[in-house]
């Protein structure tokens, strides 16, 4: 076989390989039942892994879980509306909009929504709700490839940038409400920092970072097309670049390339991440004990915890408190 058509068969087979995974990267349920019992919005991070458990997740055969993404259609359905009217609203598009969104259906009654994504972990504030840790991430900054921002930067070196005492480079922030900018001011702004809707921006305390782009809409988490100038940096999730870059999730990343942060690589399932963080799925209270979320979501033995493979195929380290409520 000649060199060319070595080159040919390569790229045939990674054309298929690209096909078989871009099934598993749909945005919202797909198949049988068309509504699910356990019904979940929020967090850009999870979106993808939750829709791959929500594969092969089952109680006597049926798909019990459907997870919504924060990006798609303007409105989701997720119940019967012949049924359940009250059940068309707008797409939550981020971890504090998801919990929002939970909370608001347990004041209502509706039953439209039953669980909450969330990357960050707002327990304290939120009593009548459980955070469940089901897996790890960890973030660091992307930048462009012909970036002028250094592929290598310490945490110090990321909060002068963050606190505008470094102006070279133009930093971006997710929008407000997303958990990935709650756990990044966290980690990387000044002890006591409170993330507002007024952290950044023009008028804002860092009046250097942009959280909006363009057309004056929030910047999305994990979307590298935002990275327009050789000088941006972005917060981003190491196992959604991993999962944009191999398939198992919409390819988001553009010219994104990750950088290392105080000399550790930022690899898959890399557990000494300085960023590293567990992530989430939120349900109400009064339903821990309580079939099929209990079933679902609670203990080392629960159906999520159980599924390790899929949890690690979408790029997250399984937490080893799985299944374990934080409080």
């Amino acid at each position: 076989m000649s060199k060319k058509q070595r080159m040919i068969v390569v790229a045939a087979a990674a054309l298929a390989m690209a096909a078989v995974f871009s099934t598993s990267a749909q945005a919202d349920p797909t198949g049988a039942p068309t509504y699910r019992e356990l019904v979940g919005t929020g967090s850009d991070t999870t979106q993808t892994v939750l829709n791959g458990l929500a594969d092969v997740v089952t109680i006597n055969g049926t798909k019990v879980l459907g997870s919504y993404d924060a990006r798609g259609t303007a409105n989701i359905t997720t119940k019967d509306a012949a049924t359940s009217p009250n059940c068309t609203f707008i797409r939550p598009e981020n971890s504090g909009q998801g919990v929002t969104t939970l909370k608001n259906n347990i004041t209502s009654g509706d039953g439209c929504v039953q669980f909450a994504r969330s990357s960050s972990n707002s327990a304290a504030a939120n009593p009548d709700l459980k955070f469940i840790p089901f897996a790890i991430d960890a973030l660091t900054y992307a930048v462009r490839s012909d970036s002028a921002v250094p592929k290598k930067l310490t945490k110090a070196q990321l909060t002068a940038i963050y606190t505008c005492t470094n102006t070279a480079f133009k930093p971006l922030a997710p929008q407000f409400g997303s958990g990935t900018r709650a756990f990044f001011v966290r980690s990387v702004l000044p002890t006591g920092t409170v993330d507002s809707a007024n952290l950044f921006g023009p008028t804002g305390q860092y009046p250097c970072v942009t959280d909006k782009d363009a057309a004056g809409e929030g910047i999305q988490e994990h979307v590298g097309t935002y990275l327009t100038d050789t000088r941006h940096l972005l917060p981003y999730s190491i196992a959604v670049y991993n999962s944009q870059v191999y398939g198992n999730a919409p390819a988001a990343q553009g010219k994104a390339v990750l950088g290392t942060v105080d000399n550790i690589q930022p690899t898959n399932l890399n557990t000494s991440s300085v960023f590293k963080r567990d992530v989430y799925n939120v349900i109400p209270a009064d339903k821990l004990t309580v079939a099929p979320y209990s079933t679902v979501f609670v203990g080392a033995d629960s159906l999520i915890c159980q599924r390790g493979d899929i949890i690690t195929r979408y790029g997250f380290g399984v937490a080893g408190n799985c299944g374990v409520p934080v409080q």
